[in-house]
């Protein structure tokens, strides 16, 4: 308690640029709960430093500065990893986007600032975790980026929190998460306070285990046999179609029901190259298993580049394809071309944008198997999967590829999205990769069999449990998020009516009594 009495007094609280300094180095801290390093618990305390300084903010405005220091810290430590392909880009995008967290700030102050009692302490409990919901919300949408590095997804690897999941989303986990973080920052900083910050910790173990015994459960019935090949880094369309060409053929004889590549596993236009597809037809054949390629590529019947699933059989091309509808701003396609077209320039920024599809697919796999495939970060939106599951997918599929990050924490980030995915939807998940991490989830969002690294490059065949029935989030969608925006509006409301009261009950001004002109109070009737 005394380190927090001192930073009262500290010359790095009255100093704007030391505050923003650190400001960013607390907001970075949520990184360390993410993979690789998973420290899944340091995600419940990770705010509390950033917290305590926002709240300790002489005035709302520098409050709000700190909330944006503070966002842009955390975009620039959660997406480090794309700094070798962005370059300078990178810290432009975080000051833009690290504005989103400004509002958040103010909240924080509003409601923490001074020495609140219960009753704001207890206020706080809900609304900042709405507030940092709002701020997720914003950021998912696809054109700023998307939702990786939610706050609830560093929870993906603990079964209490995958339960969760299956009830209210990832939505759900962010928002009580943050509600922990909010009460140790009370805890540690405001001592008046201590009784609702322990109450908010009681009540959010109460919920999770309540989540634990009553949530409905998937109803596992039955496996499927699902192979992933993983070629590795391979230099070139043709030589990496060789290798996973000889890689698929070690699956003959193997009793597979489906084969997956990863992302643009296949260079050229299919249509284009009949040659192509009669050597995957080939491998259907002699595999027994229809095999799912990615094909990223020039299309020959419509123009533009597309990223698309393509089904092949053991008598061709088989069922509807899908082109990727969420494309990856600046990997895939500029935003705002003629205006940040000059990205290229600086960093490995699209030099052509790629098409997007207009509409998800569920495809028939022989064996009777209905699967829905997604491309690269369509994995990071929980609304894609929930949407493929309510369509009749009985197993999700991500293909992806992400060599260009392959020594970074990028990889292992990516493959545990899946985790999430498959715990909200009680569907199972294949994470299909060129170069890893490579893995598959159960319908509780359990891992099913090995990873396989970035240093491999292999074939795995992995038995996946089948599971039917509805999951609460799959039913219900995002009503977290609705609930999130409830509270905001409620507690809007309820400051209004405040501020009404506060004004009528202020007491009228003085007014003086008028004068003559020789400065002597004017007397009625004279």
């Amino acid at each position: 308690m005394k380190i927090f009495g001192r930073w009262q007094t500290s010359p790095w609280r009255t100093s704007p640029w030391r505050r923003s300094v650190i400001a960013a180095l607390a907001g970075a801290l949520p990184l360390f709960a993410f993979p690789a390093p998973s420290l899944w618990w340091f995600a419940y305390v990770a705010l509390v430093p950033w917290i305590v300084l926002v709240r300790s903010a002489p005035t709302g405005r520098r409050a709000a500065w700190d909330g944006w220091w503070g966002g842009f810290g955390f975009l620039v430590a959660v997406h480090h990893w794309l700094l070798p392909s962005l370059h300078v880009f990178i810290f432009l995008i975080a000051l833009l986007l690290g504005a989103l967290w400004a509002p958040w700030g103010w909240l924080v102050h509003r409601l923490l600032g001074g020495t609140p009692g219960p009753a704001r302490a207890s206020a706080a409990l809900l609304v900042l975790p709405a507030g940092w919901l709002m701020v997720e919300l914003v950021r998912s949408w696809q054109g700023l980026g998307g939702p990786w590095g939610m706050l609830g997804s560093s929870q993906w690897q603990v079964a209490p929190a995958l339960r969760l999941a299956s009830v209210g989303g990832v939505w759900l986990l962010s928002y009580l998460v943050v509600a922990v973080n909010v009460a140790v920052a009370v805890l540690v900083s405001i001592r008046a306070s201590r009784v609702p910050a322990v109450a908010g910790l009681l009540a959010t173990a109460v919920a999770a285990s309540a989540a634990w015994v009553w949530s409905p459960r998937p109803h596992t019935d039955g496996r499927v046999r699902i192979a992933v090949v993983q070629p590795g880094v391979v230099d070139g369309a043709d030589r990496r179609f060789a290798r996973e060409e000889a890689l698929t053929r070690r699956l003959a004889g193997q009793d597979v029901d489906l084969i997956v590549w990863g992302e643009s596993s296949v260079g050229h236009d299919l249509a284009a190259r009949p040659d192509l597809t009669r050597r995957i037809t080939a491998l259907a054949r002699e595999t027994g298993a229809d095999i799912l390629v990615n094909v990223d590529a020039r299309r020959s019947d419509k123009p533009g580049i597309y990223k698309s699933s393509v089904l092949v059989g053991r008598d061709g091309l088989t069922g509807r394809r899908y082109d990727k509808m969420r494309l990856v701003p600046f990997g895939e396609y500029i935003p705002a071309r003629s205006l940040l077209g000059w990205a290229t320039s600086v960093g490995k920024a699209a030099g052509e944008d790629r098409r997007r599809g207009t509409e998800q697919v569920v495809m028939n796999v022989g064996h009777g198997l209905r699967v829905g495939p997604m491309v690269c970060f369509e994995s990071a939106f929980p609304d894609m999967s929930r949407h493929l599951v309510r369509d009749g997918a009985e197993v999700l599929v991500a293909q992806s590829a992400t060599s260009t990050f392959q020594h970074s924490w990028a990889p292992e980030q990516h493959a545990s999205l899946a985790a999430l995915r498959a715990a909200e939807t009680g569907r199972p998940m294949v994470h299909a990769t060129l170069t890893g991490v490579s893995a598959v989830y159960g319908p509780s969002g359990q891992r099913v069999g090995p990873w396989l690294g970035t240093d491999a490059h292999t074939t795995h065949v992995y038995d996946v449990p089948l599971a039917h029935g509805v999951t609460p989030y799959a039913r219900h969608g995002d009503w977290a998020l609705r609930g999130a925006i409830l509270v905001l509006a409620v507690w809007c409301a309820a400051e209004g009516l405040r501020g009404i009261r506060l004004r009528r009950s202020a007491p009228a001004p003085r007014v003086p009594p008028a004068r003559t002109v020789r400065e002597s109070p004017a007397r009625h009737g004279h």
